[in-house]
Order: structure tokens, then C-alpha cells, then sequence
């Protein structure tokens, strides 16, 4: 490993590309390095791999990476959460306009915001029958989606128009929020929902197919990939910037509802355009560094470019960050996506119970249940350790404490 002065360390195994980590303090799973070096074996890798704070293991690829390319994408790289970002806007409320119990906000935004997973044969995380408002972003998104669909029938049966404007569930989430002048925020993360799964998936096996007679001479399967020019990638470019398009739609859509919805409990007039960030963290899009044009892979990480705004969440009960880029072209100009998984989901609830949850989110008005310690502050990284690790990534702007919080 080679210490960098300019905050990152390198990486450099036989046969791969570098693979350059903004880690320094936090830690790095053996698992998730193993996977990263496999990705770099991949011989159409621009230059080197740029690895956040926050990596960890993940499905398809390293979440936390940064994955540069000329030519070629890898469909399980980008993943089945497509276009999955965060959302935030600032409020002319104060701390002092919220009501002294949180709790009927949390339920009012729960009404408003379709979440969580499927229970039998009734998805409660859908719309029965969406509003006005989700038909109107629909019709704007349906003639590219139904070009889609006239080349791939099987995407026609996911769940797209019931599904915009909702959560989802695991770690998307809803917010309000106090920052450092107790002014209040609305933040909230999810993504291209069952559509972008349905995408994501549809189109890693077409890959795995394309690549049938050489599958074995890959890393790991999960790493097929599409050839520019070839039969599938134009594609798959295509229905990836929809599931973008749906998947930035969705939070808008989302946090106009929980607009209303504080509106309805505050009972007192404000703004909500103050500020306001959109960013997505799993996604690809065709970008110029080092003076060639390459296709950057975010699996897990934010767009850092100089003087943009984007957002750095913590965990469930700890800060979150709204930042700017600094431009550093060494990370393809990218951020963490958040803390980081320090844990899985199963090792979270073997290791904890409902009462850590309930003393780790005693501060916030949330769920306290067995379905959300997988989500307990202890199961992520120390979002102070890495938000030291990229200093030299993007600047604090503002930083949010939450003070209600809604899961899936």
C-alpha cells in the first residue's frame, strides 16, 4: 500500500488496476478489498478505481466505489437501485415552530408517503390509486418508458406508476432535521424503486447471457459486461437515464407529499426552496477526466465536482452532511453516499436488541421495533471518521441532526 500526501492511499496487485482508497481511519473489510481488485482485473478499467470512506461489501460490486471505464459497462457494477439518491430542502421554519411532540408529524408523513415492504397480497409501500400529482410526472415519463417496453415486454410488468412518489424500505428513509442555526430541513432517500430493480436485473442477465461462452474467464459473473457497439448497450445506456429520470422524479414527488404533510401539523405558513440538493448515488453517466470522455460508475458514491452541492447522510440517530465538491480529479470528482455499513443486517440484529435501538434513537421520534434494528446507528461506520477520510473530497456545508425519522 503507498501513502499518498494528498489524502489517499494506493493499492496496486498483479494484474489490476490501481485502485486508489480514501480511507485513512476507517475500516476496510477483507471482503470488499477482495472484491474491489477483482473489478480492477477488468481490462477496460480507466486509469484506476477511486474507493470512498464508506465502502463495504456489496452485490454485483463494491459499494463505495467509484468505477471509471472506456467501452464497456457492467450492468451488476450499477445494480438493481438504480438512479437511488438522496433529497433535501431547507425550510423557513426554526426549531421552535415544531410542534413539542413529533409524533403526529411522523404520522402524517407516514400517510402521505406510501413505505415499506409487501405484506401477502397488499402492497402497502404502493399507491391504490395514485394522486393527481404522481399522474402528471407519470405521463411525462411514459412515452420513453413504453419505447422501452416495445423492445423489452417483461418491463411492462413491474411496478413503475404505482411505485412513484413512494419509499421502499431497508435504509430508505424520510427526515426532518435541524442544522447547525436550528433551522429545519426535510431530507429523504430512495430510489428508482421496483422499476429500476426490474431494469438492474433484466439487464445483468442479459449480460451474463452475452457472455455465456466466457462467464468462466471472468473475476466473478457478477462482472459481465456490455461492449459499446454491441447489441445491447445503447440499450441499456437508455433505460438506465430513464430509471435516473424516474428515480429523481420519485423524490420530488415525495418530498412535495411530505411538504403537505408538515404543512397539515405545523399549521403555520413557510417555504420550503430555501435550499435544495438532488443527487443520485447508483448510477452511470458519460463524463470528461483527465482530459478523455469515460463512463463513470458510481456504485454507492456522489458526484463531487467542484462547487456542487450534494449530501453525505449518517445513520439512523447520528449527523448528517449537507457538502460541496471539491473537484478531485483523482476520485473522478466523487463522495461517499453516507457512513457505510460496518456490519450486515443479519450480524446487526444477532448483535443488538429492540432496547439498543431504543436507547441509540433516543433523541429522535422513529420507529423502536425488531424490523428496523437492522438500521441501529451501531450497524454503520462513525460518520465523523469518514467524513476526516474525504477532507480533501468536498466541504461541509451545513450539518443536520435528525429529529424525526421515517423507514420503510
Amino acid at each position: 500500500m503507498h501513502r499518498n500526501p494528498d489524502g489517499y492511499d494506493t493499492l496496486k496487485a498483479a494484474g489490476c488496476a490501481p485502485i486508489k482508497l480514501w480511507t485513512r481511519g476507517v475500516p476496510v473489510e477483507p471482503a470488499a478489498r477482495a472484491q474491489l481488485e477483482a473489478t480492477a482485473r477488468m481490462p477496460f478499467i480507466f486509469r484506476h478505481l477511486a474507493v470512498m470512506p464508506d465502502v463495504h461489501l456489496g452485490k454485483g460490486s463494491t459499494i463505495g466505489s467509484v468505477i471509471p471505464t472506456r467501452g464497456a459497462i457492467i450492468p451488476a457494477a450499477v445494480g438493481v437501485d438504480i438512479g437511488c439518491g438522496m433529497m433535501a430542502v431547507r425550510t423557513s421554519l426554526t426549531a421552535g415552530d415544531l410542534p413539542d411532540s413529533l409524533a403526529g408529524l411522523r404520522r402524517a408523513i407516514e400517510r402521505a408517503v406510501p413505505h415499506g415492504r409487501t405484506p401477502g397480497k397488499r402492497d402497502r409501500g404502493a399507491w391504490a390509486t395514485p394522486p393527481a400529482s404522481v399522474d402528471a410526472s407519470w405521463r411525462q415519463l411514459q412515452r420513453s418508458f413504453r419505447r422501452l417496453t416495445e423492445k423489452y415486454p417483461r418491463l411492462e410488468r413491474s411496478n413503475h406508476y404505482t411505485h412513484l412518489g413512494t419509499l421502499g424500505s431497508g435504509n430508505h428513509f424520510i427526515e426532518v432535521c435541524l442544522d447547525e442555526a436550528d433551522r429545519v430541513w426535510f431530507m429523504l432517500h430512495s430510489g428508482s424503486r421496483g422499476v429500476g430493480n426490474a431494469i438492474g436485473r433484466h439487464f445483468i442477465e442479459l449480460a451474463q447471457a452475452d457472455m455465456r461462452h466466457h462467464i468462466a474467464d471472468l473475476p466473478h459473473r457478477d462482472l459481465a459486461y456490455f461492449r459499446e457497439g454491441s447489441e445491447h448497450f445503447d440499450d441499456y445506456v437508455a433505460a438506465v437515464g430513464w430509471a435516473q429520470d424516474f428515480a429523481r422524479c420519485n423524490r420530488e414527488l415525495m418530498m412535495g407529499h411530505v411538504i403537505e404533510a408538515a404543512g397539515s401539523v405545523v399549521r403555520k405558513p413557510f417555504r420550503a426552496d430555501l435550499e435544495a440538493v438532488n443527487c443520485h448515488h447508483n448510477y452511470v453517466q458519460r463524463e470528461t477526466h483527465f482530459g478523455e470522455e469515460v463512463l463513470v460508475t458510481r456504485k454507492g458514491a456522489v458526484a463531487a465536482h467542484k462547487g456542487l452541492l450534494g449530501i453525505i447522510p449518517g445513520s439512523m440517530g447520528a449527523k448528517s452532511f449537507i457538502v460541496r465538491g471539491l473537484g478531485n480529479e483523482a476520485a473522478f470528482c466523487s463522495c461517499s453516499h453516507g457512513a457505510g455499513r460496518a456490519m450486515s443486517r443479519t450480524q446487526a440484529k444477532q448483535r443488538y436488541s429492540v432496547e439498543d435501538q431504543v436507547r441509540a434513537t433516543a433523541h429522535v421520534e422513529c420507529r423502536k421495533d425488531a424490523d428496523v434494528v437492522d438500521e441501529i446507528p451501531m450497524a454503520y461506520k462513525d460518520i465523523d471518521a469518514v467524513m476526516a477520510a474525504q477532507a480533501t473530497l468536498v466541504e461541509v456545508v451545513h450539518t443536520l441532526r435528525q429529529v424525526v425519522c421515517v423507514k420503510g
